[in-house]
């Protein structure tokens, strides 16, 4: 337990930085990223066999997914999209195009762009063959740094509950995979991470 308080200190400031330098990225800059982004992701076996694939819609300095998104739709790949849920648990819903899309305001939270078709309950990631997940760094192991906030915690916990073991893809900027992330005893690995210059898949 002694270790916890400089861990989560740790990411505290990780995600200072990164945050900051996300902020600092031009409006080109970050459409140029999101392009190459759907491209590169899409080099990904794990994306490009996928049957259904649980993917979110980007906000704020997040590197865009709105091209990756349409570009699995295309391809009739099934996606799932989350609904934030009021305790930050993630419900999900099929995304049926850029038309398909709701803002919803979210007390204390910035505005998400969320699918506005029938919820189909928090267990539906498990028939996921490839989980997205938003991030903020990686490392070389595959450990993710995360918002902070939890969900995807959630959900990697009931994936795990399940028995499920879809392809874990964090979505991140160049400069984003790093030399170590702090980790907890709760932090998942992932197995690839995508990024606007190509792929990089972890040993398991």
């Amino acid at each position: 337990m002694a270790d916890n308080p400089p861990t989560a200190s740790a990411k505290s400031e990780l995600r200072r930085e990164l945050l900051a330098a996300r902020r600092a990225l031009s409006p080109d800059a970050r459409r140029t990223a999101a392009a190459a982004l759907a491209v590169t992701a899409l080099e990904l076996p794990e994306l490009a066999g996928a049957r259904t694939v649980a993917a979110y819609v980007s906000v704020g300095g997040e590197p865009g997914t709105r091209e990756l998104l349409d570009a699995l739709r295309a391809a009739g790949t099934r996606v799932l999209l989350p609904l934030l849920l009021p305790d930050n648990d993630l419900d999900w819903a099929a995304y049926e195009g850029p038309g398909s899309l709701a803002e919803a305001a979210h007390p204390g939270k910035m505005r998400l762009l969320e699918p506005s078709g029938p919820a189909l309950g928090p267990e539906a990631v498990t028939q996921a063959d490839a989980v997205l997940l938003p991030g903020l760094a990686v490392d070389g192991r595959g450990m993710r740094l995360g918002r902070g906030g939890g969900s995807y915690d959630r959900v990697l916990q009931r994936l795990e509950r399940a028995g499920a073991h879809p392809a874990l893809v964090v979505l991140l900027y160049d400069d984003e995979v790093v030399a170590r992330v702090p980790e907890e005893p709760h932090d998942h690995p992932v197995q690839a991470v995508a990024t606007p210059s190509g792929v990089r898949r972890f040993s398991s």
